[in-house]
């Protein structure tokens, strides 16, 4: 193989078998030194926001691989693996020993060839890619098609990762000289580069110049860029038992999602928390916004004066476009909270009260369509405050804030400035139905449960699907309950296996909401494994009539 590839394929490997985060930060560190423009900058963009790719990748691949392996063998094998780029990349035939050898791609070639290849030709194209790589490498090229390395490394420690090579030193990129004054690079922080990111396209040649030293901190003040949130600590009874509640603001905590409008020279972006852009899903909120600055606030669905359920606004998100009938039956609506520029003016230095007066004035002047202020809560006492939290499920609101007074903008979550006290959680006993195999390393593990309530039906109990957990138990208790499920399995289907009914978990959720989708009509959010009951018999568990009186909306 090629250097390019067998750097990017052994990355991607050792990156899928190191769980720790110090071990895939030097990783990350040691390839993007090494690895030169503009292949560095695509593999960036491959771990970080996915290359923009739409070809039918997954199709081509079936069609490709049908001539070459039998049947029954791939989809016993692909149930077996649990992934179509692995199984694709094992099973491919190695070239014949007498065959030519033929150059594998680069990074930069491989995107090169996409942006001009027709879909007629992607088969051939990728026949040819796939015979000049190992399984290694087939394997990563797959993920980068795909767009789904799922290796454990999010955008913030990729992009950690480069601040590490500041002091080291980058290569400097090719072509050479220096661009005006460069930069102390020493000072360059994750979120110095989080305030360039959007402004940017792979394979990001300014950014690495940047951080190489030979040119200056990319101009992005045309582009209404994201700037990184100030996040919040769970509020724990240490916390309450010490807060001086007079040093602290009081809001409540809306149940929708977390998002920053960034509006300059006409252009406005709508921003989720992890900073993507999710304005075309919403473009009632991005379209008729007109004021400048960066703005904090909930996205929600609102109804005369009132906020709908998560439900409403969730049929809205992640999708590329909307139809006319959603913008009128699920109208967007931002309740501000904070404000880090109104105008020209750099506001997070100001304190939060600081900060508020300002965000008030601003609206009151001039009110953007399809917004408001999120009110303070007046509280006098803890007694007080702990009433009202008590009241939150009551009254359909996620919990509360208490957000520091004197705390400027922190990019981050830096202790001891805001709090989240989210209302208690809901627990269910439920019986598991079925078990999936996970991916990654737990791909060997059924992981992934699905489980169900008891409700009535022509005289006979039987179980109904209410929701599917992956996550809450230990590695110890995930090996358990994989060795159940082996054990209580009644039907196989692939990798999902169903099981008799006879394990109870205990699961924890935030809200039961109605779900056209699952036999039962409603559905769990953010469902949890609270506890294994091995002790519970099955048909002692909760019954769908019981989850049905907890519907919000």
């Amino acid at each position: 193989m090629g250097a390019g590839m067998i750097a990017f394929a052994e990355l991607l490997d050792r990156l899928a078998y190191t769980p720790s985060r110090n071990g895939k930060l030097k990783l990350l560190s040691d390839y993007f030194a090494a690895t030169p423009d503009p292949d560095r900058g695509w593999a960036l963009a491959a771990l970080t926001d996915g290359l923009p790719f739409s070809f039918p990748v997954r199709r081509t691949l079936a069609e490709l691989i049908e001539p070459r392996i039998d049947a029954e063998l791939y989809r016993m094998s692909r149930d077996y693996v649990g992934d179509t780029a692995e199984t694709v990349a094992l099973l491919w035939p190695d070239r014949a020993a007498d065959a030519p050898v033929p150059t594998p791609p680069t990074l930069g070639e491989i995107v090169d060839a996409l942006a001009i290849v027709g879909r007629d030709s992607l088969g051939v194209q990728l026949e040819r890619w796939l015979d000049a790589l190992d399984a290694n490498g087939r394997w990563a090229l797959l993920k980068l098609l795909t767009g789904a390395p799922r290796v454990g490394v999010s955008q913030r420690i990729a992009k950690t990762a480069l601040v590490t090579l500041v002091d080291g030193g980058l290569p400097a990129p090719e072509p050479g000289p220096p661009v005006g004054e460069s930069p102390s690079t020493s000072k360059i922080t994750v979120d110095d580069i989080e305030e360039v990111w959007h402004g940017l396209a792979p394979p990001y040649a300014p950014l690495f110049a940047w951080l190489s030293g030979i040119a200056p901190k990319p101009d992005t003040s045309g582009v209404p860029v994201f700037r990184p949130l100030m996040l919040s600590h769970a509020l724990e009874e240490d916390d309450l038992a010490a807060l001086d509640l007079a040093a602290f603001a009081v809001e409540w905590k809306w149940d929708g999602i977390r998002v920053q409008i960034a509006s300059t020279h006409g252009a406005t972006r709508l921003y989720s928390r992890n900073g993507e852009d999710v304005g075309a899903a919403f473009p009632d909120i991005a379209d008729g916004w007109r004021a400048q600055g960066v703005f904090d606030g909930e996205l929600l669905v609102v109804r005369d004066g009132e906020v709908a359920p998560f439900a409403d606004l969730q049929k809205r998100l992640n999708r590329k476009a909307v139809t006319s009938r959603m913008l009128i039956d699920l109208p967007a609506h931002v309740r501000l909270y904070d404000a880090l520029m109104i105008g020209e003016d750099d506001l997070r230095a100001l304190t939060f009260d600081e900060r508020r007066a300002r965000l008030e004035a601003w609206h009151t002047a001039t009110p953007p369509p399809r917004t408001d202020i999120s009110a303070l809560v007046a509280v006098a006492s803890k007694d007080e405050l702990q009433a009202i939290w008590g009241d939150t499920r009551g009254n359909a609101i996620e919990g509360l804030m208490l957000k520091r007074r004197a705390s400027p903008y922190l990019a981050g979550r830096p202790r001891g400035h805001w709090f989240k006290w989210k209302r208690a959680a809901l627990t269910a006993d439920c019986v598991l139905m079925y078990a999936q195999r996970g991916s990654g390393k737990r791909s060997s593990f059924h992981s992934d449960f699905t489980f169900g309530a008891w409700t009535t039906r022509d005289g006979v109990d039987e179980l109904v699907p209410v929701g599917k957990a992956y996550f809450g138990f230990t590695d110890a208790e995930l090996r358990e309950l994989d060795r159940w499920v082996r054990n209580n399995t009644v039907e196989r289907f692939g990798p999902v296996r169903r099981v008799s009914p006879g394990l109870v978990l205990e699961v924890a959720f935030d809200a039961v909401q109605r779900s056209p989708r699952h036999k039962s009509g409603i559905a769990m959010r953010f469902p949890r494994v609270h506890r294994i009951r091995w002790d519970k018999p099955a048909g002692e568990a909760d019954r769908l009539e019981t989850l049905e009186r907890l519907v919000m909306g």
